[in-house]
């Protein structure tokens, strides 16, 4: 465990600032290269914890992955073929995505194997991906009652097909239910309260697999496929940068003063940009340029100005599946905006690497920002011109998400911020705190710090 300590930054940030590949598509690169037939060479990958867990995985059921350096950067090449069931248990870690996605894969594959993760992990919510899968045909095993991991699967070679009405808009119930209707006799059919994450329903295109979407009767949306076609590689896929990695150098840009960056080739997929809709609404300059498309998906360089300061709003509920993994880091803006930001809508919150909803509002107040929970909503009183006093050890809950959002608000309190595990923040940006003091800030971990003191 490594701590790490964020001081104030002096003078803004500036440059170019990479972001790294998407995370939601670096997984279904990975799944859905595995499944087809022929050979996906990938550029692009997001190099973290949680996809590294899935290519563990995929090799684990017999899938041969190479990698490459080449004169365009890394290459991920994955031979499709028929997945065998693992000789032992595939542990994924804290990554969520592996575990609902691959739980899919599995089902529909006439697959046996057992899942298991981390602590945290272990601790979140699978019923809402078991359920349906057995109505699917497969059958699921918990070794523990009080956990949801390590979860046993025996999947069905030939699942049934079913139209399932998820309770939540969730693109990991979605994509879990659409990976397994694949080998589906008959039309499978996913409907949801809401829109969620389109990337599964653009990547079954790029793979030969027809996919309606559309609104569903009575409301909502719905994604539905026939089963028994093959996927077939495209060739190549063009991870794109991720815009909830992104949205971290972004705010601290916004809210440093003197700060102007750019992110290159960020991911500007709708079900994905709501954060930066929020963020313009508050008053940041923000803008699009080279927009294009790369893998299948709407892309743009952010050029990341500071300027006035960010004025409060209210964020509808609606907003939640379209950045449901950045409130950590618009909470943060939020706190040293001019008057009230209300997030709508949060029980999502509850249930993700932590229970970031209190995590959030734990850390601000300890932080001296006035925050409080109200339901299912968050409230965060801006402070605008008045300085947030930091000063304060951040228990993340092992959260990259908490990790990086509170060195971000280090990065302009009185006093520093520290948070308790930067090893955290490997799960989804592992070079987060090298490029940010690249372009400008001030982040030690606890080794670095006892160095600069002499100890």
């Amino acid at each position: 465990m490594t701590s790490a300590t964020a001081r104030k930054t002096k003078q803004g940030l500036s440059g170019v600032f990479p972001v790294p590949g998407d995370k939601s598509i670096s997984h279904r690169s990975l799944i859905f290269a595995a499944l087809a037939e022929g050979v996906t060479e990938i550029y692009g990958l997001l190099e973290s914890d949680d996809v590294l867990h899935t290519a563990d995985a995929l090799q684990k059921m017999g899938i041969l992955i190479e990698k490459e350096e080449t004169s365009e950067g890394r290459v991920w090449r994955v031979t499709g073929g028929k997945l065998t069931s693992p000789k032992e248990p595939l542990y994924l870690g804290n990554s969520g995505t592996s575990a609902r996605l691959l739980a899919g894969v599995i089902a529909g594959q006439g697959v046996t194997a057992c899942i298991t993760g981390d602590e945290s992990l272990s601790r979140r919510p699978m019923a809402r991906v078991t359920e349906p899968l057995s109505k699917m045909g497969a059958k699921f095993r918990q070794e523990n009652e009080d956990t949801a991991l390590p979860l046993w699967i025996e999947g069905v070679e030939k699942p049934r097909a079913i139209t399932y009405n998820s309770p939540v808009a969730s693109a990991q119930v979605k994509s879990a239910i659409l990976l397994a209707g694949l080998n589906a006799e008959g039309e499978t059919c996913v409907r949801e309260p809401g829109s969620s994450r389109d990337h599964t329903e653009r990547m079954l295109e790029a793979f030969g697999i027809d996919v309606e979407t559309g609104a569903a009767y009575g409301g909502g949306s719905e994604a539905a496929l026939k089963g028994g076609k093959k996927l077939v590689s495209p060739g190549r896929i063009d991870v794109p940068a991720d815009p909830s990695s992104a949205a971290f150098p972004a705010v601290a840009a916004l809210i440093t003063k003197k700060s102007f960056v750019v992110l290159p080739a960020v991911s500007m997929n709708p079900t994905r940009a709501g954060l930066y809709k929020i963020l313009k609404k508050m008053g940041a300059d923000i803008e699009l340029k080279n927009e294009t498309m790369l893998g299948g998906e709407p892309v743009a360089d952010l050029h990341i100005r500071a300027g006035e300061v960010l004025k409060g709003c209210t964020v509808p509920a609606v907003y939640v599946p379209a950045m449901i993994d950045e409130y950590p880091i618009l909470a943060v803006a939020a706190s040293v905006a001019e008057g009230i930001t209300r997030m709508e809508g949060l029980a999502e919150l509850r249930v993700k690497e932590s229970n970031r909803l209190e995590k959030i509002a734990s850390g601000l107040k300890a932080c001296g920002v006035r925050t409080e929970i109200d339901g299912d909503d968050l409230i965060v009183y801006g402070r605008g011109n008045l300085s947030v006093m930091g000063g304060v050890t951040i228990e993340t809950g092992f959260d990259h998400r908490i990790a990086m959002s509170f060195l971000v608000l280090g990065g302009v309190t009185r006093e520093p911020i520290t948070i308790d595990r930067a090893d955290a923040i490997a799960t989804s940006f592992p070079t987060f705190i090298k490029e940010m003091n690249k372009r400008g800030c001030d982040i030690r971990l606890a080794s670095e710090q006892a160095h600069a003191f002499g100890r």
